[in-house]
């Protein structure tokens, strides 16, 4: 076996050995299936990675279909974000296309069901159809409907479509087996009467399919070859190839099922049904809050495509459940940052440092490298006074040797400017620190050639003139979570484990560099982490999102 044979995930061999086995290159076709009930999260991501992916890798073309059966749950906006999200990831779609086109033929295809005696129309409740249902470990009992004619079977499936029943009253079920061990295929429900309107149908339908019914015959119109799912759908399998083989006319493509394990991460739920809770009850400001893990959330926060679809690589694709930490996704998106992030300097928690020797009312622009990792980067001009501001953890009256920022009589350089000396402080009546007195070192400027300027210095701090300084929001974002597994516990409910200080709003100063940022620009803010442009900032107020800090957990984690 070849290197390049031994890279290929599962999926792939299953489609290499389809070719080999005579399946033409030239019909492979997939698609990406999302249900328009919520926005995409970093799960999808992931699927929408591996689906595309195989489309590039095959050169084929990629659907992508909307699953939209359920009016009640179904909204044009998440068809709209949808959308958006796998163009910003930078993937292209061959078709779009939309279940709900295929109504009138999934209704015929049932109508074929009915006339080969393969569905009934049932007439049972809810709650007597679960209990003629079983159990996994007893089988089931036939619904007395079972054995209707054909005649009265098409009679009140066409009523239904017609609307001259309440919702409940019947439904459309397969006739396979109410005593397989499988319980999906004991008379699965196929149709349900629903009068909800329909965001592109309108009132046309009182009649909507079920999932399992609309998924199968979906890829088969669409000649599907391959449609990847994840692992709960493994139990439909035997389902989707039911439908299929009653319906199926050689030699149009027969889909193929396959499923792979879907992504979990650690600290925070994956269910689109709990991340609309946190929504609904107003825990996150929406959607595409920050703290989210949604693909809309996750941009927000500063994420970029490359980054996710990193990520989605080296996470994999693998045939068993696991958790993924959430360390490998920050470690993803620092990498990427580290390479691309212009450095700047900003001041998080501000006390002023006055340089007493320096001259009142002068200033000087000084050279400040944009990115060490770029080499095209360039450099900018940095504004320096007499009057600064440093964050005030960077500064104690007394320390130890470890400390190797300012204290009293102690000398630090501050980034790309002079060295410094810690002379004296002023404090209010509370004894809080207002203002640093020092002197600096004319003769220390940074790139100046002098012998001072290379004179070595342990600690080097970040600054920003206060004269020139931009005042900016910055929300400062944690885990949402406190627990690593917070929907795991059968006793308690997700929502107990919420992290109370998920989200910190200071005010700090930028350099000037930053007037006229836009909208998901992304910086480094030196020696506090990554910062991005956050939709709320406007040209009076900046609002910066935390990315991610720039110290790496994921080593660690590698290396327990």
């Amino acid at each position: 076996m070849s290197e390049e044979t031994k890279s290929l995930n599962f999926i792939e061999h299953i489609i290499e050995e389809d070719i080999q086995n005579g399946f033409s290159p030239e019909n492979i076709r997939f698609r990406f299936p999302p249900e328009p009930n919520g926005y995409l999260h970093i799960g999808h991501a992931k699927s929408i990675c591996l689906n595309f992916g195989l489309g590039l890798n095959y050169n084929a073309p990629v659907n992508l279909r909307f699953d939209d059966t359920n009016p009640a749950k179904e909204e044009q906006e998440y068809v709209d974000s949808i959308k958006e999200d796998i163009k910003w990831l930078g993937f292209e779609w061959d078709k779009e296309c939309y279940s709900s086109d295929y109504f009138q033929q999934l209704y015929d295809w049932a109508v074929l069901l009915i006339k080969n005696g393969k569905a009934y129309v049932d007439s049972q409740s809810s709650e007597e159809m679960a209990e003629q249902k079983g159990t996994p470990t007893t089988v089931g009992t036939n619904s007395p409907y079972r054995d209707r004619s054909v005649e009265e079977n098409l009679d009140l499936f066409e009523r239904m479509k017609n609307g001259e029943f309440e919702a409940g009253t019947h439904v459309l079920r397969a006739k396979i087996d109410m005593s397989s061990p499988n319980m999906l295929m004991r008379d699965p429900l196929m149709y349900r009467i629903l009068f909800k309107e329909h965001h592109r149908t309108g009132n046309d339908w009182c009649l909507y399919p079920m999932y399992d019914w609309t998924h199968g015959e979906s890829d088969y119109v669409e000649a599907i070859s391959h449609s990847i799912c994840t692992l709960e759908f493994l139990p439909h399998r035997e389902l989707y190839e039911w439908f299929l083989d009653n319906i199926y006319e050689a030699p149009k493509v027969k889909p193929k099922q396959r499923e792979f394990a879907r992504l979990n991460l650690n600290y925070t739920v994956m269910s689109k049904r709990k991340l609309a809770q946190l929504v609904d009850n107003n825990v996150v400001s929406g959607w595409d809050d920050p703290r989210m893990p949604t693909i809309s959330g996750l941009r927000r926060k500063g994420y970029t495509p490359a980054a996710i679809r990193k990520f989605a690589d080296t996470v994999g694709v693998a045939k068993r459940d696991n958790i993924i930490d959430v360390a490998l996704l920050e470690f993803c998106i620092r990498e990427d940052l580290n390479k691309k992030a212009p450095r700047v300097m900003a001041v998080l928690n501000p006390v002023k440092l006055i340089i007493t020797n320096y001259p009142e009312g002068q200033e000087e622009w000084l050279d400040a490298e944009n990115n060490p990792e770029d080499e095209h980067a360039g450099s900018r001009k940095v504004p320096f006074s007499r009057e600064l501001y440093i964050e005030r953890e960077d500064f104690k009256e007394e320390a130890n040797r470890k400390f190797f920022r300012l204290k009293l009589g102690g000398e630090v350089r501050l980034k790309n400017a002079y060295i410094i000396k810690a002379e004296d402080v002023v404090k209010d009546e509370n004894g809080e620190i207002l203002e640093i007195h020092c002197t600096y070192d004319p003769l220390s400027k940074s790139g100046s050639g002098t012998e001072e300027s290379m004179r070595k210095v342990k600690g080097t701090l970040h600054w920003v003139s206060t004269k020139h300084a931009l005042e900016a929001e910055v929300r400062l974002y944690d885990r949402l979570f406190l627990d690593e597994a917070p929907d795991s516990h059968k006793d308690k409910s997700f929502m107990e484990f919420i992290n109370p200080d998920s989200l910190k709003v200071i005010t700090g100063y930028v350099e000037p560099s930053l007037k006229g940022v836009k909208e998901l620009d992304h910086f480094q803010f030196q020696r506090l982490g990554y910062f991005n442009i956050d939709k709320d900032s406007t040209k009076e107020k900046l609002v910066f999102n935390k990315t991610v800090g720039l110290r790496d957990t994921w080593a660690k984690v590698k290396n327990k």
